[in-house]
């Protein structure tokens, strides 16, 4: 099976971080990523944890925009729901160069 021709199936996890990317138009470079099964009676998926870097004020404004947009952000990955999307940390400088670290998490459930 492949996304596209002559490209193989990507993950969820990669497709997630590209959604995550995409979001953050562009600006985001993924530093981190973890996954743990989760489940409960009656839904099984996955909790990722991602963490994002931002460089510069363009990126940072970006990020700032991700933060905004996230929790009520509608993904499109096939066979998961997002059922939470939340940003645990926020790390911003400005000196002496603007950067800027969000830690998000998200818990994907499989959409049977």
């Amino acid at each position: 099976m492949r996304d596209s021709p002559g490209r193989p199936c990507r993950g969820v996890a990669e497709r997630l971080r590209t959604a995550l990317v995409i979001l953050a138009e562009g600006h985001a470079q993924v530093v981190r990523q973890s996954e743990r099964a989760w489940a409960s009676i009656t839904f099984e998926g996955t909790r990722h944890t991602v963490e994002l870097s931002f460089a510069g004020s363009t990126a940072c404004e970006a990020g700032e925009r991700l933060i905004a947009a996230l929790p009520d952000h509608e993904f499109a990955l096939p066979g998961q729901l997002v059922a939470d999307a939340t940003v645990t940390a926020v790390d911003h400088r400005i000196h002496p160069e603007h950067r800027m670290t969000i830690t998000c998490e998200l818990l994907l459930l499989k959409d049977t």
